[in-house]
This record gives structure tokens, C-alpha cells and sequence, in this order.
């Protein structure tokens, strides 16, 4: 299997540089990496920087508690397909799941889909947070808003990417649906272990690294 084209080489930390984004760029070339992932205020850079290449362009929506309203984060995707982005991982309302609000999160996840104009959706439900009731009911209302991918983190939370996460996720969605696992992912045994248990991308700042 080539892992390089299932690696989203990821770059959001707060106090990341232009120069930073121009180098990952650089290494998602070198490596054949599917996509870059970069903060919003990067996506033009990043799509400059990749134009006439392989590599997609992801940002992320809502990051990274999710917390923002609809009507922001559909707004922060129109900007971010406009700038040049094809790849969109939106962070789910976890305070909405946790109250059983199903309906507001599938409103949400439709309208940020119907956002991205036919580009990839990635849903990022946290599953640290989640107990496995409520990583199977964000899942499935994914599937049904019409997400591309569930994805386990933003990275951001008190944990990452489990082999349990990944394996519940992908047995939920089923096989036509992308699950990315994303968050702690450092070595090459993590991700294989990830893409054994069910992944089909991987989220990680490590990417030159683990190949």
C-alpha cells in the first residue's frame, strides 16, 4: 500500500508561520501526500503554493471546539472553497450531540456540505469526548447529512485517534465512506495500525517522518 497518499500533512497550531506552510507544501510534494491541512487563514498560500501539483488543499471549520454557530461555519466554508480549498474537515456542535439535539447537527452538517460545493467533507466528531452511543449517532447522522468522512480529533482535545475509535467508526459508516484518524498518529506502526483497523486517511503532523 502507498501510505504517503493517505496522509493530510497537517500543519494548525496557533503560531504557525507562512515560511512553516511554504516548507509543508514542499514536503506534500516531495512525498506524493494527499493533502495539506492548514488553518483558513492559509488556504490561498497553500493553494499557491500547490498550484499545477497533486496535493489538495484541507482546512478545517468550526476548530477547533466546534462551538461557533451554523451560520458562521457555513460562511467560514464558503470563504475557504472560494480561497482555494477542496478538502473541508468541519469540527461537529458537541454540546448539541451531548444534549441529543439531532436534528440541529444534521441541519449542520448538510448546510456546511451543500457549502462545500461538491468538495470533500470530513466531519470531525472528537470521539475523546464521546462515549462509543454517541460516536455510532454523530456517525450515522454524517452519513446521512451526506459527509465524505468521519474523522476521530482535531488533535486539539484530551486525546487522538484510537484502533477502538477507528474500528467502531468504519464498522458504523461502513465501506463507502472515508474514515480519517487524526491526533497522535507519530510513527509509522501508529498509522498502519490505524489503516489496519479501518482509516482511509490520516491526519499528522509527522508525515516525512512515518514514511
Amino acid at each position: 500500500m502507498e501510505y504517503n497518499k493517505l496522509i493530510d500533512h497537517t500543519a494548525l497550531k496557533p503560531d504557525v508561520t507562512p515560511e512553516a506552510i511554504v516548507l509543508l507544501c514542499e514536503e506534500a510534494k516531495k512525498y506524493g501526500f494527499a493533502s495539506v491541512c492548514v488553518n483558513p487563514g492559509f488556504v490561498r498560500l497553500a493553494t499557491h503554493e500547490l498550484k499545477g501539483s497533486s496535493v489538495k488543499v484541507c482546512t478545517v471549520i468550526g476548530f477547533p471546539l466546534g462551538a461557533t454557530l451554523t451560520n458562521v461555519k457555513v460562511y467560514e466554508t464558503q470563504e475557504a472553497v472560494f480561497e482555494g480549498a477542496t478538502e473541508i474537515d468541519m469540527v461537529i456542535n458537541i454540546s448539541q450531540l451531548k444534549a441529543k439535539n439531532y436534528p440541529y447537527l444534521l441541519k449542520e452538517i448538510s448546510e456546511i456540505k451543500a457549502a462545500c460545493h461538491g468538495n470533500l467533507l470530513k466531519v470531525i466528531i472528537e470521539t475523546c469526548l464521546l462515549t462509543d452511543e454517541e460516536k455510532v449517532k454523530i456517525c450515522q447522522i454524517a452519513v446521512q447529512a451526506g459527509a465524505d468522512y468521519v474523522k476521530t480529533s482535531t488533535g486539539f482535545s484530551t486525546g487522538g485517534a484510537t484502533v477502538h475509535d477507528v474500528s467502531l467508526m468504519r464498522k458504523t459508516v461502513g465501506p463507502n465512506i472515508g474514515v480519517k484518524a487524526s491526533g497522535g498518529i507519530r510513527t509509522h506502526e501508529d498509522l498502519v495500525a490505524m489503516v489496519e483497523a479501518g482509516a482511509s486517511r490520516i491526519g499528522t503532523s509527522a508525515g516525512p517522518k512515518i514514511i
